[in-house]
């Protein structure tokens, strides 16, 4: 119960007590090189067409490593974040369609905890061009802030604020945490809890299922949403997130428009203090979930892995694990799930991203966190 309530505290699911493999065992599928080491990373993502990856630090910094040649810069122009619990600068994300441009001269979306009046504080997503004059340094000019979770409460966790953009190109979808509040994940008249859908602008994407109510009702996609912290899609262009559980239930689901998700009416959790929330049930009229977990395995992101190197992968979702401390491999079966395998590493991980040569790259979290490339054994 002390662990949970701790784990309440950071919005960080309870750590798994479920069988992990070590990495050094003859099973695992991958070799795990350190590559550099980062200070509470929350975010990394390659630029499209590139070798460059870039990192986001909770404190507020953006950094990047050529991954081809071992050289790091600095960002700057990076927005003022509110940092402290789960807050502080969060996803980064570039537009696939200008995989084939420069480095300096794409557009770059950040996500971010910003602060508000009366000891509040909210999600919210910009968008700029980045820069590029120097090897080692890149700026963001014109940013300009396009979407903010509505509204500020206060606290200082379950922001979620993961960005995906749809295969085609068209769309932003937002990842917008309930902020530990719980029932405004039922109340379609904010946008905590749930998942928003919005062009490259950030304005309400048109067909959206609840457009006809206006205002930010019109953002939304799917409702019913704990804390999501990993989205993306599979190769059938479906969408799916992870979301943590409270104390015990973690979610993978598959994303529907106009889905609602149950919470906090439905989880196979339970409240931290005890109490009981019913489980999900097939009649209970709620969105199921794919796969749920209990013990949990406090995912800190997910990536459907599509490259050829690790061939047993293509397909599944790969999620770094924080309490767990591991690398959990889930197979999907078109709207099924079922954890395939689980690769223990030292300490908790934080967030994943596949690289243009199809290795897989994870960050623990953390301070002094290191920075992994996974290659085949």
């Amino acid at each position: 119960m002390l662990a949970s309530c701790a784990n309440a505290e950071t919005g960080d699911s309870a750590e798994s007590t479920g069988e992990v493999i070590a990495t050094t065992g003859p099973t695992t599928p991958f070799q795990a090189r350190e590559v550099a080491t980062f200070e509470e990373p929350w975010a990394i993502a390659f630029a499209p067409g590139t070798p460059v990856l870039f990192v986001t630090e909770k404190s507020g910094k953006l950094k990047f490593l050529d991954t081809a040649t071992g050289q790091q810069g600095t960002v700057s122009g990076v927005p003022q974040v509110d940092y402290g619990g789960q807050g502080g600068l969060g996803d980064v994300a570039f537009l696939p369609a200008e995989s084939s441009a420069t480095l300096g001269g794409r557009t770059i979306y950040l996500s971010w905890a910003e602060a508000g009046e009366g000891d509040t504080r909210g999600a919210a997503v910009g968008r700029g061009k980045l820069v590029c004059p120097e090897p080692t340094a890149c700026t963001i000019e014109g940013l300009s802030m396009i979407w903010r979770q509505t509204p500020k409460v206060t606290g200082r966790g379950h922001y979620s604020h993961r960005i995906a953009f749809s295969p085609d190109g068209k769309y932003l979808f937002v990842a917008s945490g309930e902020r530990q509040k719980m029932q405004p994940a039922q109340d379609t008249t904010v946008t905590l809890g749930k998942i928003v859908r919005l062009n490259l602008d950030g304005t309400p994407a048109a067909g959206n299922p609840l457009a006809e109510k206006g205002g930010v009702s019109g953002e939304i996609w799917s409702w019913g949403h704990r804390n999501i912290l990993g989205i993306d899609w599979d190769a059938k262009g479906q969408l799916w997130e992870v979301e943590h559980g409270p104390a015990g239930g973690d979610e993978l689901n598959l994303v529907k428009p106009g889905a609602n998700y149950g919470w906090p009416v439905r989880s196979n959790g339970d409240h931290y203090n005890g109490d009981p929330i019913p489980d999900h049930e097939p009649t209970d009229g709620f969105a199921q979930p794919a796969a749920s977990w209990s013990p949990v395995i406090a995912p800190g992101d997910m990536l459907i892995y599509s490259g050829d190197l690790f061939a047993a992968w293509k397909g599944h979702a790969l999620m770094p694990g924080l309490g767990s401390k591991a690398l959990i491999d889930v197979a999907l079966d078109g709207e099924a799930a079922r954890e395939a395998a689980r690769f223990g590493f030292e300490k908790r991980l934080r967030t994943i991203a596949q690289g243009p040569d199809g290795a897989v790259w994870i960050a623990e979290d953390g301070k002094g966190a290191r920075l992994f490339k996974l290659t085949p054994r």
